[in-house]
């Protein structure tokens, strides 16, 4: 049923909506962009190029898609894009569009954990972005369909398809199957919690290296309702991805009817001139949080979706994020916070049982246009919520009548800091700061042993500048949790977390430590409250003492080269998205 309602909507679309009054609607030429370079006798020798690949003359005169895959052997998130890009390829041909296959970039965020490597990993979120723009326009396609795996690489193409503005489809290349250690289901959260364990003493070296072995058995991005998960969840609140697409996983033979359909939907755009700026509004937005929020999602939306919106003048903000997770109930019990992973979604009917949940719970705006050409309520019309699994619930039945995402803010965190609240135990925490200059050296006193039940762990010069590049502290917070630590010991950092971090971590403190925020100004053994009850995160210190310590603080001197430099220089602060350019220009009135 969804699969035929997304054949036929966005035809349907183009004859039946008429989404901005405030312009003329025209019809849309499928071929807008192509035409520049293969028509015109001035365009020959573009065009000899082109034929020089194996195209003709039939693929001169049909709109052109590109197809944009993150295909890379650097990760297993990614390793079988080329074949879904090759099949999706395929379909586009059949469906009378002219296909353009390219890749870009994707780094792994398990692989980057943990050392400098991870530097990479948010910046890489704008390379993707910036190069599949470059490819774009550059080659004049006229459609897009991006594939995308591992964390970074879904946002980036969700930003890029927001700037360009051309017709687009967004599909998640799935998820990992779980991996099996005696007789339970694992993930790479295990992996990490198990070394914690093992330098605790509490598991043995073959134990050890039996989960290592276990957790990740083939293809696919991390399984449980990490960042990969939530923003392939976001994609189809957002409506860019059709319904049912973003659960299959990636080694499923149910990917292969998505590969035929998300062809079948971008030529059905390129007719109708269905585009994202149709899709993305403001309540496409907080649709993308209430998934959020609902399914125990990653921190790390509190980042993308402000990044995605400023690329259509959209402005989300922590503020949005904290009412909209306040208003939504938990109806997902999903890993870390919950008990099931991606597959144990898909079994019961994948994410668009989440959003009829959210629907019937009046906690999801139903007029929002997705690119099925239908609202989001007519692709739902039919979706049930199956009895007899403990996955999803009603709101009648939630896990927990709030979303599983907190704000915090303070006087040590102005601008507002992040918490995963989903399935946790305790909210609120004080305790003597730790405070660690950098992730290396927090993990070098964890694997020590030196942090002791009722600190507060303090992590800085970790945020988007500072790091540069805003590392995750998976590493970290795992150690501590598989240490047995993880409701003794809060932690506290500008950095970020991972998706499959849990307890009472607080990401994203703004401003951060490099641009003086008060995070830069804790000492070992102030204070410090972290209560997600109250949205509170503060330090026991004076206003006139931060003053004092202020005046002696100095920004520590770097010498930065290469990408990382450039980031640094023109990276915003995190609260806002952590974006590297301006936005699209403001529309020119009168």
């Amino acid at each position: 049923m969804l699969l035929e309602m997304a054949r036929v909507g966005a035809t349907r679309w183009h004859k039946t909506t008429d989404l901005n009054p405030r312009k003329t609607k025209t019809m849309f030429d499928p071929r807008h962009k192509s035409r520049t370079i293969t028509e015109g006798a001035d365009k020959t020798a573009n065009r000899s190029m082109l034929r020089a690949m194996g195209l003709g003359d039939k693929d001169m005169l049909q709109p052109w898609v590109g197809v944009a895959t993150v295909w890379s052997e650097a990760t297993p998130c990614n390793v079988n894009l080329h074949e879904q890009g090759l099949a999706i390829a395929e379909a586009v041909t059949t469906n009378g569009a002219t296909s353009r296959r390219f890749n870009t970039i994707s780094v792994s965020d398990g692989i980057a954990m943990g050392h400098d490597g991870m530097k990479a990993s948010l910046i890489s979120r704008e390379v993707i972005a910036d190069s599949v723009e470059l490819m774009m326009r550059g080659h004049c396609y006229d459609g897009l369909i991006g594939v995308a795996g591992c964390d970074k690489s879904l946002p980036g193409m969700l930003m890029v398809m927001a700037r360009l503005d051309v017709p687009s489809v967004f599909l998640y290349g799935g998820t990992i199957m779980p991996g099996r250690y005696k007789d339970q289901d694992v993930t790479i959260q295990n992996a990490f919690e198990a070394a914690g364990a093992y330098a605790a003493g509490t598991i043995t070296k073959e134990e050890l290296h039996a989960i290592e072995c276990a957790v990740c058995p083939g293809a696919g991005a991390c399984g449980g309702q990490y960042t990969a998960n939530t923003m392939a969840c976001v994609a189809e609140a957002l409506g860019m991805a059709l319904p049912g697409s973003s659960s299959p996983p990636a080694e499923s033979e149910d990917r292969s009817q998505y590969h035929k359909l998300v062809a079948e939907t971008i030529v059905a755009a390129l007719h109708s001139g269905l585009k994202p700026s149709d899709i993305l509004t403001k309540k496409a937005f907080e649709n993308a949080i209430a998934v959020g929020a609902a399914t125990g999602g990653s921190t790390n939306i509190a980042l993308h979706l402000p990044a995605i919106a400023h690329e259509l003048g959209i402005e989300i903000t922590l503020d949005d994020i904290q009412r909209i997770s306040e208003a939504t109930p938990t109806l997902a019990s999903l890993r870390p916070g919950g008990k099931y992973v991606m597959l144990d979604l898909h079994k019961i009917g994948g994410v668009p049982v989440v959003l009829k949940a959210l629907l019937d719970a009046g906690a999801l705006h139903g007029d929002t246009l997705t690119i099925t050409g239908k609202t989001m309520a007519e692709n739902l019309k039919d979706v049930v919520i199956p009895e007899g699994q403990d996955v999803v619930h009603g709101a009648d039945a939630a896990f927990n009548p709030t979303g599983g995402l907190t704000v915090v803010r303070g006087n040590l965190a102005p601008f507002g800091g992040v918490v995963k609240t989903a399935g946790m135990k305790k909210l609120k925490h004080t305790g003597p700061a730790r405070v660690f200059d950098g992730e290396e050296a927090t993990m070098a006193a964890v694997q020590a042993q030196q942090i002791k039940r009722g600190d507060v762990v303090v992590i800085r010069y970790e945020g988007p500048k500072g790091g540069p590049g805003m590392r995750e502290m998976l590493g970290v917070t795992s150690a501590i949790v598989g240490q047995g630590l993880g409701y003794d010991v809060a932690l506290l950092t500008d950095g970020r977390f991972s998706g499959a971090t849990h307890g009472l971590m607080v990401g994203h403190v703004c401003p951060e430590a490099f641009d003086g925020g008060p995070i830069a100004l804790v000492q070992d053994g102030d204070i410090v409250t972290v209560d997600a009850e109250a949205n509170a995160l503060t330090m026991d210190v004076s206003d006139e003492e931060l003053e004092r310590r202020r005046a002696l603080w100095k920004q520590p001197k770097r010498h930065l080269s290469g990408v990382l430099g450039k980031y640094a220089a023109q990276v915003g602060p995190a609260h806002l998205g952590a974006v590297t350019h301006a936005g699209p220009p403001k529309e020119i009135i009168g």
